[in-house]
């Protein structure tokens, strides 16, 4: 029997790239986005698509459902819709935070409550949530983002162990910086805020560094990325984590860093920059 995936966020970057893997494979792939205009391009190439905000439960609903009517099953779900909200927590307002949670946790929790019964009545399943090295280390001005990833991970690594009875794995995804338009989105993001004069000198940081984006050394490609999802996906036995790219492996590594010392290292990028 043909498997099938749903998979979030495919309008561009690792979400699109999944897709058209798990195309290649010839699974039955739903490829959803909250603008299918933006996918037009996976259905020519043979992926269902469907139009999907994760914030909806309503639409969650809907898809979950025509997927089911269609195919019967759903046999793996890649949670990779997200995006990022970089700033220093003060400047980030309560709504600002608020969405930023609705859509990188509360989203894939929707989505897995919504799959989870259909799982255990098949008896297997993947759930696979891409989170970030920002999921394992905090940066100044990441604190809301990486709150966010702190989040998803932890409910991961509860949900992983709850649900491995019923032959359910859960799968979790942290790559370092990708090339991709997430980082453009981050800087539109960032430039939005009511910057404070206060943290100027963390704004100067980030405007002359990259941190999440194409330009940061070890940025890996959504193909890579994309890999590591599809290994997991056919794994019989897939690793709880997957780090993808050497800063993400690095960043493993970093959080056992004393927290001083962390302090200490930006304290010395500011004033290097």
């Amino acid at each position: 029997m043909t498997k099938t995936a749903l998979i979030t966020g495919c309008s561009s970057g690792i979400g699109r790239a999944t897709a058209q893997e798990f195309l290649d494979t010839e699974w039955e792939v739903y490829a959803t986005a909250r603008d299918t205009a933006d996918i037009e391009a996976l259905a020519e190439a043979g992926a269902h698509t469907a139009e999907l905000d994760v914030t909806k439960g309503a639409d969650v609903g809907r898809v979950v459902e025509r997927i089911i009517e269609e195919h019967g099953r759903i046999d793996c779900l890649v949670n990779n819709a997200g995006y990022g909200k970089l700033g220093p927590v003060e400047d980030i307002t309560p709504a600002e935070a608020q969405q930023q949670f609705d859509v990188n946790v509360f989203g894939p929790h929707r989505l897995i409550r919504a799959v989870l019964p259909h799982m255990r009545e098949e008896g297997e399943g993947k759930i696979i949530n891409v989170s970030s090295v920002l999921g394992r280390i905090s940066m100044p001005g990441t604190g809301i983002y990486s709150g966010s990833k702190f989040a998803l991970e932890a409910m991961s690594d509860a949900l992983r162990v709850e649900v491995e009875e019923f032959g359910i794995d859960v799968v979790l995804i942290e790559p370092g910086p990708v090339e991709t338009n997430f980082s453009d989105r981050v800087g539109e993001e960032l430039d939005e805020l009511d910057r404070s004069e206060a943290y100027a000198s963390f704004y100067k940081l980030f405007d002359d560094t990259s941190l999440l984006g194409g330009g940061s050394i070890g940025a890996v490609t959504p193909e890579r990325v994309a890999e590591d999802i599809i290994e997991a996906a056919f794994s019989p036995n897939p690793h709880s984590r997957y780090q993808v790219g050497k800063p993400a492996e690095y960043g493993e590594y970093a959080r056992f860093i004393p927290s001083s010392w962390i302090g200490f290292a930006y304290r010395q990028a500011r004033r290097f920059l």
